[in-house]
C-alpha cells in the first residue's frame, strides 16, 4: 500500500465583511504568517465577504485567534481548516481568479495564462502579499480610465501606492517614452512591483518607498502631468493637497480606492486644490474618478507635515 502524500500546507478560511476586507488589505504589517486574500463572495454585498489564509504551518490556537480578530462579524464562527495536500497552494488561492479585460488590457494568475489580444497587452499579476491583481472594481476600473486616455501623450507619470505595479505597467505600455515613477509606503508592496515587471519584462519605471508624495525623489521630478492614486479615501482626503501640489497645470489626475457614498469628499478635497472633476466610472459601491488640475500649479498655503495630515482631512 502507498503512503499517504504528505501535507504541504493549510487553508483557513472564515466569513468576513467588505469593510474588515478592506481593512486587512490596508494593513501594513497583519503579523500573521500566512498569506491572506480577501474575496467578494456575492456581488455587492458588503456582509458577505471570505477570508482565506495560506500557511505552511499547522494553523494553531495562536494564528487562529489572530485570525479571528480580523474578522470580528464572524463572531463564533468556527473557522474552516483544510489540509493542502500535494498541491501547489500560492495556485489553489489564485484558481478563482479569471482574467480580465480592460480595454486593451487583459490581467490574468499563473492559474489562468491568456493569449494578448490583437493590439492588446497581457498581464501576469499573482496574489500575493500587495493589492492590485487588477480584479478588484478600483483596480480594473483605474485600468478602463488609463485605457482610455491612450490618445493624450503624457510625459512624466506617477502611481502613489503602486501595491502589484500593474497601473504603472499599462501606463509604461501606453507611454513608452513617459518617466514613470512607482511609489508605495509598503516595501514589500515595491518588491512586489519590481518582481512583477521582471516578470512582465517592463522595464524603465523608477521604484521608490514613499509615504504620500512627499519624499524627496518624488518632489525633485515634479510636476507630472499624470498622477495615479489608487489607495483609500481617508488617504486621499487627507493627501489632496500634497497630491495636487506635485502635479502639473492641467494635469490628469486619477484617483480610485474610494466607496461612492465617500465621492463627494474626496472630490470636494481635490475642488479645494483647485482641481476639476472630469469623470466618474461608478462600480458597484466602487467611483473611480479622473480629475483636471487646475491652469496654475496648485501651491499650498501652509508647509506639508505627514504627522499632520490629518489636519487636512475631512471627515469620511
Amino acid at each position: 500500500m502507498s503512503a499517504n502524500p504528505p501535507i504541504e500546507s493549510w487553508k483557513v478560511t472564515l466569513p468576513c465583511t467588505r469593510a474588515e476586507a478592506e481593512a486587512i488589505d490596508a494593513a501594513d504589517d497583519l503579523a500573521i504568517d500566512a498569506v491572506i486574500m480577501t474575496t467578494e463572495t456575492v456581488e455587492d454585498d458588503v456582509e458577505t465577504w471570505r477570508l482565506d489564509a495560506y500557511s505552511e504551518q499547522e494553523p494553531d490556537a495562536a494564528m487562529i485567534a489572530a485570525l479571528q480578530a480580523l474578522v470580528p462579524s464572524a463572531g463564533d464562527s468556527q473557522p474552516q481548516i483544510e489540509p493542502l495536500v500535494s498541491e501547489d497552494w500560492v495556485a489553489m488561492s489564485q484558481a478563482g481568479l479569471e482574467p480580465i479585460a480592460e480595454g486593451r488590457f487583459v490581467v490574468h494568475t499563473s492559474a489562468h495564462p491568456v493569449e494578448a489580444p490583437a493590439g492588446g497587452r497581457t498581464f501576469l499579476i499573482d496574489a500575493g502579499n500587495a493589492f492590485g491583481t487588477g480584479h478588484h472594481a478600483t483596480t480594473s476600473g483605474c485600468l478602463k480610465m488609463l485605457d482610455g486616455l491612450a490618445d493624450h501623450r503624457f510625459a512624466n507619470v506617477i502611481d502613489i501606492g503602486t501595491g502589484t505595479g500593474l497601473l504603472a505597467f499599462a501606463a509604461a505600455h501606453l507611454w513608452p517614452a513617459a518617466a514613470i515613477m512607482a511609489t508605495d509606503i509598503d516595501p514589500a508592496a515595491v518588491q512586489v512591483t519590481r518582481e512583477n515587471a521582471v516578470a512582465n519584462s517592463v522595464a524603465g519605471i523608477d521604484l521608490i518607498v514613499a509615504d504620500g508624495a512627499l519624499a524627496d525623489a518624488i518632489t525633485a521630478r515634479a510636476p507630472y502631468d499624470l498622477v495615479i492614486a489608487n489607495i483609500l479615501a481617508g488617504p486621499l482626503v487627507s493627501m489632496a493637497p500634497e497630491i495636487a501640489a506635485v502635479a502639473d497645470a492641467r494635469a490628469t489626475i486619477i484617483l480610485a480606492g474610494l466607496l461612492d457614498t465617500q465621492r463627494d469628499q474626496v472630490v470636494a478635497a481635490f475642488e479645494a486644490c483647485g482641481c476639476t472633476l472630469e469623470v466618474t466610472d461608478r462600480r458597484g459601491d466602487w467611483t473611480i474618478l479622473k480629475l483636471t488640475a487646475g491652469a496654475t500649479r496648485y501651491v499650498p498655503d501652509r508647509p506639508f507635515d505627514p504627522k499632520g495630515r490629518d489636519g487636512w482631512a475631512l471627515d469620511i
